[in-house]
């Protein structure tokens, strides 16, 4: 019995064999064990990534016993979970009978023991049968995670070779929900989502060693990598010939083997030991914008660069600051012109997170320093959140080279001593980028700029925590502490609050960066709070639902709207009924700051919001973390 037409619409991944394939091989009905229908049917594991067999890769499991306690650390971090086989040990999301729907289809995701299925009913063929089930459903087992840390996506076998197809939901780790994938990104709403194919995309970064192997003759793939997530040889490079070092020369008597042992080499790299910039492109070839073609020498045997490397020599870091030391990125761009749009800033800022390298590269203290991603972050020596390096949340990752400032850090900051605002990385590492539905530090140390904000849209960090205030203020504030003459600005930025404006009238990237801060504690210590609750509310119908979800995180931390409940995915008449009701439980707040677009006495002032609205940037946009 073939699949119901609807049913297959969303696993068109990549050809019509493909659906075929899916037709003929995934069909399954409930109850059973998941044994091959017949001999056209490869057994599940083999529609799974496979293990290297090149002995240049030695595995992670081959560092543990002579380091144990890196070895530890590293299993703690969200590294090693970036991808995972789906087990109950792995999987996070509730697969306990929970139906949602997505383009015409209902998928119910369900287990059987310790295995992981989802059963798809075209939703009119479900509701003409008599007893409401589509005859015709499919019954897929689902084989591999992405993600641990914020949210989990999941992968179900393309039946072409080891093809991996993206599902359409993906788990809400902190609000444990399932959402449909696509509404959790900066995307414009009215694009066509392509399918998602992981042998090309995710493999690259996502793994350790990956080879991707398409077969175009047969139309399959046989992707192969040393291990699932960020293992240890991402970083320390392959082991294999450590491993035959270190097992070799312990078999020498201890009063020959320390000699051996200082003579040979290491036949490992350690990150930490590598220059400057060597040491940083280690993570950047992977938190890089990297360009590279899809040529047959990166699919069959995957990426030449080896961590010590130069990453410029065979993975070219994408810089739009220096397109004209990049003459290999004309031809790109002329074939990709969105490139640089998707993931920059028009001065060549990263926007979107999983790139911070890019950010480093743009900083002088990178430049013309020795600044580098271990510099603050540490892989063992770390809280597994965010990889920060012990004492490094502080001020202490910036005065380990600007130590003359610390005995008098306030006369630098001109804020008070432990306030948001003596922070070094609030002022020169701002939350300008994207990713994840939260506000990312942009990795680029710079300083506070009016004209830059003014030239590309970034916010600047004053404004982003003053959010209160007018841009012409910030550029009072800036050119008195410079001694420099002050910028003129735009009228608008003179009478009504950056923030307001980059909220109201901003592109989607704005939007949602404006959204975040107004719920950022050190913001709303700033800049006060309840002020910012019908503007937020306002974006609770913000074309995007990535921008409504994170305005609304932000308005469950005003007064009064802690228990505000919401779905950033319903459908619009459902949005606007939560925007009247936002607007009817807020109370002014006893004081109002000027330019919030309040009046005196507290009331919104309605004309000025929707002309902001009216005059919003709906250019589309997509921001690729």
């Amino acid at each position: 019995m073939k699949p119901h037409p609807s049913t297959l619409r969303w696993l068109v991944a990549l050809s019509i064999v493909a659906v075929v394939l899916l037709a003929i091989n995934l069909t399954e009905p409930p109850g059973q064990s998941g044994q091959a229908l017949g001999q056209a049917q490869p057994p599940f594991a083999a529609t799974l990534p496979f293990s290297r067999d090149d002995n240049e890769y030695a595995g992670s499991a081959a560092c543990r016993d002579c380091h144990a306690d890196e070895h530890q650390s590293w299993h703690a971090s969200y590294h090693r979970s970036m991808t995972q086989l789906m087990s109950p040990d792995t999987v996070r999301a509730a697969f306990d009978g929970q139906a949602h729907e997505f383009q015409g289809e209902r998928f119910t995701m369900h287990r059987r023991g310790d295995e992981y299925w989802t059963t798809i009913e075209s939703v009119d063929a479900a509701n003409a049968a008599s007893d409401g089930r589509d005859p015709e459903a499919l019954h897929l087992r689902l084989g591999m995670v992405t993600g641990s840390h914020h949210m989990q996506v999941f992968w179900l076998p393309g039946m072409m070779g080891n093809l991996q197809i993206g599902f359409p939901f993906a788990w809400l780790i902190d609000d444990q929900r399932w959402a449909p994938r696509n509404s959790l990104f900066i995307r414009d709403p009215h694009t066509v989502l392509s399918k998602e194919n992981w042998n090309l995309t995710c493999i690259r970064c996502h793994t350790t060693g990956p080879q991707p192997r398409p077969n175009q003759a047969e139309r399959r793939y046989a992707s192969r990598v040393a291990d699932l997530g960020i293992s240890c040889e991402a970083c320390h490079g392959p082991g294999t010939r450590h491993v035959e070092r270190q097992q070799r020369l312990a078999k020498l008597p201890e009063t020959e083997r320390q000699a051996a042992l200082d003579a040979e080499p290491l036949a490992i790299v350690q990150p930490a030991d590598l220059d400057p910039v060597r040491s940083s492109q280690v993570c950047g070839s992977c938190h890089g914008m990297k360009w590279f073609d899809q040529s047959e020498e990166w699919t069959t045997h995957g990426f030449r660069y080896r961590p010590g490397d130069d990453l410029a020599a065979t993975t070219p870091i994408i810089q739009p600051s220096k397109l004209d030391e990049q003459p290999w990125l004309k031809p790109v761009l002329e074939k990709n012109p969105d490139i640089l749009g998707d993931f920059f800033w028009p001065d060549g800022h990263i926007r979107v997170t999983g790139r911070e390298y890019n950010g480093l590269l743009e900083s002088p203290c990178h430049q013309r320093g020795k600044m580098s991603c271990v510099s603050c972050h540490s892989m063992h020596d770390s809280d597994p959140n965010d990889q920060l390096a012990r004492g490094m949340r502080g001020n202490r990752a910036c005065l380990q080279c600007h130590d003359e400032m610390a005995a008098n850090l306030t006369a630098h900051t001109r804020h008070a001593a432990g306030s948001a605002g003596s922070n070094c990385y609030n002022c020169h590492m701002p939350h300008t980028s994207y990713g994840l539905l939260k506000a990312i530090r942009g990795h680029t140390i710079e300083t506070p700029d009016v004209a830059a904000t003014l030239a590309t849209g970034r916010p600047n960090a004053c404004n982003l925590c003053h959010l209160d205030k007018t841009l012409d203020w910030t550029a009072e504030q800036l050119a008195k502490r410079n001694g420099r003459a002050k910028p003129a600005v735009p009228a608008e930025h003179r009478t009504t609050a950056a923030s307001v404006l980059w909220l109201l009238k901003g592109d989607a990237g704005q939007r949602a960066l404006a959204a975040w801060h107004m719920g950022w504690p050190p913001a709303l210590e700033a800049s006060g709070s309840g002020w910012q609750s019908p503007l937020l509310a306002e974006l609770l119908n913000d074309p995007y639902s990535a921008v409504r979800y994170m305005a609304h995180k932000a308005l469950m931390k005003q007064p009064g709207f802690g228990a505000f409940e919401y779905d950033f995915v319903a459908d619009e008449p459902n949005r606007l009924a939560k925007r009247e009701a936002a607007l009817a439980k807020w109370k002014s707040p006893p004081t109002n700051p000027a330019g919030v677009l309040l009046s005196p006495d507290g009331k919104r002032q309605t004309n000025p919001v929707q002309q902001l609205i009216q005059s919003r940037n709906n250019r589309p946009m997509r921001l690729r973390e």
